[in-house]
């Protein structure tokens, strides 16, 4: 097979803009960059999206989790990842700046810059983006890292957008760790459904203790398969009509007592937005 051509020529930019490639929304948006489009052994990913229904593509760790997050969030309605900024402002902001714009080491094409997550949220009736840039805490002291920021601050300050950067200091990993766990079983067959209603249900009304008491007991009267249970509660959890703190590890021993059931969805503030 052969190596993906990674340097950049006006006729290879001219050639993403015509693809669509940094344009639409929602399921429609096209990232400017893809997994297909960074060296086979970077930390990238392909992650399928609840809340858009598209492939997401993510081009580090702590992107991922971060994504997780954001995908979790109510008031987050939209999220463009590997957003293009104007090749026209950046360059002319730069310039301003007295900052060498990046371009490619062989062709010396000004590149297309990025910014990792373009979020649209819905906040008390009203609709704004934010743009959020991710980078390890290790290169922030980096002065050409440092440079780049500069230039994407400025550039979203010209928008009147919010931008502000995060690392994995801080990062909710538990948090992240049991999304991750739970986030695929969002969409599950019509069967799994009504067994799931049942499950909350009986969860209402259940004088079991423990949430491990609770699963053998409804399986029991239900003549259920060991498991069954425990996919209707990733269920409802991934689905928001019941909830537990997700901040601390889900642990099947927790008291019945700590599980929430919703009538409604509530919104979530995390740190991402």
């Amino acid at each position: 097979m052969s190596k993906r051509d990674r340097t950049w020529t006006e006729e290879k930019i001219a050639k993403y803009i015509k693809a669509g490639r940094g344009l639409g929304e929602g399921r429609h948006y096209k990232p400017w960059l893809t997994v297909q489009d960074v060296p086979a052994n970077s930390r990238a990913h392909r992650i399928p999206g609840n809340k858009i229904g598209r492939t997401h593509h993510l081009m580090s760790d702590i992107e991922r989790d971060y994504f997780y997050i954001l995908d979790w969030l109510d008031e987050v309605i939209d999220i463009r990842e590997q957003f293009p900024l104007e090749r026209e402002l950046t360059t002319k902001i730069a310039e301003q700046k007295n900052i060498k714009h990046s371009v490619d080491v062989k062709t010396r094409t000004p590149l297309v810059m990025t910014t990792d997550f373009l979020i649209t949220l819905r906040r008390d009736n009203k609709v704004f983006h934010i743009a959020r840039t991710i980078k390890p805490a290790e290169k922030l002291n980096d002065p050409r890292v440092i440079e780049k920021f500069e230039i994407e601050r400025e550039y979203w300050a010209t928008k009147n957008v919010s931008w502000a950067i995060a690392t994995e200091r801080g990062m909710p990993t538990v948090l992240c760790g049991n999304l991750e766990a739970i986030r695929s079983y969002l969409h599950v067959d019509e069967e799994t459904q009504e067994v799931a209603g049942e499950f909350l249900r009986y969860l209402s009304k259940s004088k079991a203790s423990t949430l491990s008491e609770a699963f053998r007991e409804f399986e029991q009267m239900h003549f259920l398969e060991s498991g069954a249970a425990l996919l209707c509660f990733k269920h409802l959890l991934i689905a928001k009509t019941i909830s537990i703190n997700l901040s601390e590890r889900i642990n099947l021993h927790m008291k019945l007592e700590e599980i929430q059931i919703r009538t409604e969805r509530e919104h979530i503030t995390r740190w991402a937005t």
